[in-house]
């Protein structure tokens, strides 16, 4: 009688372990998700140096430009673009691409120099827009105003 006792108390003990053990692999196997939540898109600014804020006619000005991305995703593409919505002038690419007006140009660095030359004597005022293959953009204003304004009244105030 103690041997049935003792295969009675092994059995109930292997089926309350064998219970156990199916129900942590069904809360296992239910709270998987098969789809993966992979970040592909990323927001992103464009720092840029400094620009002188004047421009004559016939004048190239250079505009040094760094992508600088939140993360990082292998399948993402940038291009730029340009608008120019006064003045007259060209755009052009360090790599010698001239740019074409709202015309996407593909953009193949992070760091890259824009040259603008003017080709008037007014205001030149345009945008350069940075957009990458999800959707997000980033947009740049330059405004280079052309009065010619002599320093005639310029004031020296001596040191010491």
């Amino acid at each position: 009688m103690n041997i049935l006792n003792n295969r009675n108390k092994r059995t109930s003990i292997f089926k309350a372990v064998a219970l156990c053990l199916i129900a942590a692999m069904s809360f296992t196997l239910v709270s998987c998700d098969d789809d993966m939540d992979i970040q592909q898109s990323y927001p992103f600014t464009v720092e840029v140096m400094p620009v002188p804020n004047k421009v004559v006619k016939g004048q190239t000005v250079e505009i040094r430009c760094e992508l600088k991305k939140e993360g990082d995703f292998s399948g993402t593409l940038y291009t730029i673009r340009y608008f120019q919505f006064e003045g007259e002038g060209s755009l052009k690419m360090d790599n010698g691409i001239t740019f074409l007006p709202n015309d996407r140009y593909l953009l193949e660095n992070e760091k890259f120099r824009l040259y603008y030359t003017a080709a008037g004597d007014e205001a030149h005022n345009f945008i350069v827009v940075v957009e990458d293959n999800f959707s997000n953009s980033y947009e740049l204003e330059f405004d280079f105003n052309n009065r010619n304004v002599k320093d005639d009244d310029l004031t020296i105030v001596p040191i010491g």
